[in-house]
């Protein structure tokens, strides 16, 4: 039961991490192959800040922030001639474009960072959730994970800007021609999955220390939902998240990490033959 638990603790994470990279394909028809380095950058922004005296509270603040600036300044820049291109263009450049970003961030982090990880521990006794042990740092990330999604869900479903972008992500040139701006809308996006990103990062943190090299783990991890739950579908990224959270865990616990990566591309792989379209109807 507790390995249930861990999983969907787990799996809400991977939720909030895939959410963000379904919502910038579903707006724009880009792949972000360095979003699990922004969730690794704020790790180590996090980690440093609190290093030099910064309170906690603050530290991780700032550095889901700052990931948030960096994703928008790299829409800004890096992906303005690949929103020029069209169709499969466009996906093949943007794979190119963030995998080459990627190894950048990647390479920086190491170089300057190797060693630094972060690591928010909570303090106290274990938590008992129906009579089953839990570390209070899986707890509390699943909490964040949980309200942090339900906010986001709340927001897509009854704000301005979240019927702005589920129009886009349905028809775009009819949204266009309803007054919305793809490339403003595109932007706030993509610093809004660099904020989810940075807030994956925290909540790894609560669980156990992540640092310069889990990056690429959390991208591979994120496409893997994405793609499972249907690529542009936020509510398939929310269901695949948990699910494959979940099988991540028991799998974890039984077969150990190595295989249980290889499990989760196979899961991928079934999907995009039996089901190209995700598991999820919906949709947005």
């Amino acid at each position: 039961m507790a390995v249930l638990f861990d999983g969907v603790a787990f799996g809400l994470q991977l939720s909030l991490l895939a959410v963000g990279l379904t919502m910038i394909y579903g707006l724009g028809g880009v792949l972000n192959l360095a979003h699990g380095q922004f969730a690794a950058a704020t790790a180590i922004i996090g980690a440093r800040l609190i290093e030099v005296g910064f309170p906690v509270a603050l530290s991780v603040i700032s550095a889901v922030a700052i990931s948030a600036g960096l994703a928008m300044a790299v829409d800004a820049t890096l992906m303005r001639p690949v929103y020029r291109l069209h169709g499969e263009d466009r996906v093949l450049s943007s794979l190119l474009v963030t995998l080459g970003l990627a190894f950048a961030i990647d390479g920086l982090l190491i170089r300057f960072a190797p060693f630094t990880l972060l690591n928010l521990a909570v303090p106290g006794p274990a938590f008992v959730l129906l009579g089953v042990p839990m570390r209070r740092g899986v707890v509390v990330a699943a909490l964040v994970a949980a309200v942090v999604l339900g906010v986001l869900v709340l927001v897509l479903r009854v704000s301005r800007w979240g019927r702005a972008v589920r129009s886009i992500i349905q028809d775009e040139e009819g949204a266009t021609l309803c007054g919305i701006d793809p490339s403003r809308m595109r932007r706030s996006v993509f610093a809004l999955s660099g904020a989810l990103a940075g807030l994956v990062a925290v909540t790894q943190g609560l669980t156990a220390p992540i640092g310069a090299t889990s990056g690429r783990d959390l991208t591979v991890l994120a496409l893997i939902v994405t793609v499972v739950g249907g690529l542009g579908r936020v509510s398939g990224a929310l269901v695949a998240g948990v699910l494959l959270g979940v099988v991540h865990a028991v799998a974890s616990h039984t077969i150990g990490a190595v295989l249980t990566f290889v499990l989760l591309l196979l899961v991928a792989i079934a999907v995009i033959l039996l089901r190209p379209s995700g598991i999820v109807r919906s949709a947005v």
